[in-house]
């Protein structure tokens, strides 16, 4: 079973998306501010390796990504939908 992503929804931030999942991906709120603080997080390294991402929050059935201001979110969707939809729950 793996992740699917419902929804996008636009922030405040133009370099953030907040995605909303089925099934939920935390049972609460987990924060990585970079790809050091996921080393102990299989999803969230594979999702840092994957794309241009400087931060990613977790929080029950969405998670927040943040990119790199010089990424398209064209390559980040799909990069994050790859990793979310061959994830192993």
């Amino acid at each position: 079973m793996a992740y699917t992503i419902t929804r996008y929804e636009p922030t405040p931030n133009p370099n953030a998306l907040k995605c909303w999942l089925e099934p939920p991906i935390s049972a609460g709120p987990q924060s990585f501010l970079s790809s050091d603080m996921a080393a102990d997080h299989v999803l969230a390294q594979k999702l840092f390796a994957a794309a241009p991402i400087t931060t990613l929050f977790f929080n029950g059935d969405w998670m927040t990504v943040n990119k790199a201001p010089n990424a398209s979110w064209t390559t980040v969707k799909k990069a994050v939908n790859t990793v979310l939809e061959t994830a192993t729950i």
